[in-house]
């Protein structure tokens, strides 16, 4: 049995017209071509899907049954359509992302909240990417955005470079590395250092730092939220290094104190890697404008407001 969608709508537009003639005037064809279909279907499905002789003209059961698959699909179709025009006018999308760095949340909230109201019909997600492998996900096309700070050579993937960051150190005021202008690899071998729940090799402080020089603290503690990192930072139970975003609020509680990484500093690159064949959808190249600029901003007006 072959069925098209207009066999749906002309279910459809009988059942709701009651009759041959109304129905093949809400169809826009003539009454004679309606009636033909009709027997077509009919031919094809080896039943009756009208009873005869009823007025309003009445459908079987094994029409009642084609309408209710009628009315489940032809939204689906109308709502595919409206869609597929949104994409064609660069109004809608997906923009599923997945975040390799555990304190993206911090900027990429504010990011978001901006992107919502310039693209209301873009479906927005995020998914923890340091739970799966992020950037076969990306190819697979089964997420739009990967946040890295980790560029690859990859076919079909270019890293789209968002801002530089700093890795600061942390640490109670009372801390005796709090004298330190600034902090070197050396000084964690007696630390407890306080990290988020990540594997080692993802954590700046140990791929830029203590890896290479074959440091390792004297103990590793993993938490999950930032605000109870700080806590056990303030309470003396360990250090911490944290990406300069999280901290600019920290840098003036006089609880804390921050450091720089090395007498040069520990400064990285984050990312938004995407399909390359995607740059240039609109909605894809305004985000990424907002994840330049934004967090920049963040940056400069909390700075204004503790000085002023």
């Amino acid at each position: 049995m072959y069925i098209e969608l207009r066999h749906l709508r002309t279910i459809k537009a009988i059942h709701e017209a009651g009759g041959l003639a109304r129905a093949a005037e809400l169809l826009n064809i003539t009454q004679s071509a309606l009636s033909h279909q009709v027997k077509g279907l009919e031919d094809q499905a080896g039943m009756d899907l009208f009873v005869r002789r009823s007025k309003p003209l009445k459908l079987s059961p094994a029409g009642m049954r084609m309408l209710r698959t009628a009315e489940r699909v032809l939204p689906e179709m109308v709502a595919l359509e409206e869609e597929f025009r949104g994409l064609r006018a660069g109004k809608s999308g997906r923009l599923h992302i997945a975040i390799e760095c555990h304190a993206c949340f911090e900027w990429l909230f504010p990011v978001l909240e901006e992107f919502r109201k310039a693209w209301p019909e873009v479906d927005v997600d995020i998914r923890p990417g340091l739970a799966f492998d992020a950037l076969p996900a990306l190819w697979k096309e089964e997420v739009d955005i990967v946040i890295s700070s980790d560029p690859e050579e990859i076919d079909g993937v270019t890293f789209n470079p968002l801002f530089d960051y700093s890795a600061v150190f942390v640490a109670s005021a009372r801390h005796p590395l709090a004298e330190r202008p600034f902090i070197e690899a050396e000084d964690f071998r007696g630390e407890t250092l306080i990290t988020y729940p990540v594997e080692r090799a993802k954590l700046d402080i140990f791929s830029q730092l203590l890896m290479p020089a074959r440091v390792e603290p004297l103990g590793l503690r993993q938490v999950e939220l930032t605000a109870v990192i700080l806590l056990l930072v303030a309470s003396g139970r360990g250090v911490s290094v944290l990406p300069d975003w999280v901290v600019r609020e920290v840098r003036y509680n006089s609880d804390y104190v921050t450091r720089p990484i090395t007498e040069t500093g520990l400064t990285r690159r984050l990312y938004a890697a995407s399909r390359t064949d995607d740059i240039l959808k609109p909605y894809l190249a305004h985000f990424l404008r907002l994840a330049r600029t934004i967090p920049t901003k963040l940056q400069r007006d909390r700075d204004h407001a503790h000085a002023s």
